[in-house]
């Protein structure tokens, strides 16, 4: 069984520089100098990871940018020393390649929302977003949803007192296919959410969640 590193133990270490640990993952970036080298040290990593057991999410952009991230999905998302073995042997590959690590450059990003009743909230926003229901705390509680494809920000929900009387002064635009609108909009609903404005439609529809939170359902079609 994977035995689990806290961030603590991973950063008295001093042989990943490369990385960095991040809630539930470590994080590296390399700039490889071009697509074409990118591309290479990401199938060099492929190859590591199938040798190893055990798959990073890993992101190629343009000019030669590769973000890569480890967590062990297994023990429902942590660190553990699977991760760090193979962080290793993806920094070795790095090196013998020539590309440099940009470990400052890398960031996790959340969005928090604030909610009396957060049972009655989280389920409209995980219909918008598409996401599912992150593991319960300790408590049994479910306070978090995310990407089930691990791509988009995680959403969690923090506990308020009393509602707020002011109108929200952010909302989250969702850009959806075209064929996906309705279907989103519908569970959207269905969870507890209200239909604000149509007035844009087809290019957005201005949903809220129970205590009033919105968030845009959007697509390509009715933007000329």
């Amino acid at each position: 069984m994977p035995e689990r590193v806290t961030a603590r133990a991973f950063h008295e270490r001093d042989d990943l520089p490369d990385w960095r640990y991040l809630l539930a993952r470590i994080d590296a970036t390399y700039q490889a100098g071009s697509f074409d080298r990118g591309a290479d040290f990401v199938l060099r990593v492929s190859n590591a990871a199938e040798a190893a057991g055990h798959h990073p999410d890993i992101d190629l952009r343009y000019p030669g940018r590769v973000h890569i991230a480890l967590t062990t999905h297994a023990e429902g998302g942590a660190v553990t020393d699977a991760d760090v073995a193979l962080a290793s042997t993806i920094s070795q590959l790095a090196a013998e390649a020539g590309i440099r690590s940009d470990p400052r450059s890398s960031q996790s990003c959340e969005v928090a929302i604030d909610a009396v009743d957060i049972d009655a909230v989280r389920p409209f926003w995980r219909e918008v977003l598409g996401y599912v229901d992150e593991r319960p705390r300790s408590n049994g509680q479910l306070i978090a949803i995310v990407d089930p494809a691990r791509i988009g920000p995680a959403f969690w929900f923090q506990q308020m007192d009393e509602p707020r009387p002011q109108r929200n002064r952010i909302h989250i635009d969702v850009t959806v296919p075209h064929d996906v609108a309705e279907e989103r909009i519908a569970a959207a609903l269905a969870a507890g959410g209200r239909l604000v404005s149509d007035a844009e439609a087809k290019a957005f529809w201005v949903l809220a969640d129970p205590e009033g939170n919105e968030a845009c359902i959007c697509t390509w079609q009715d933007r000329d």
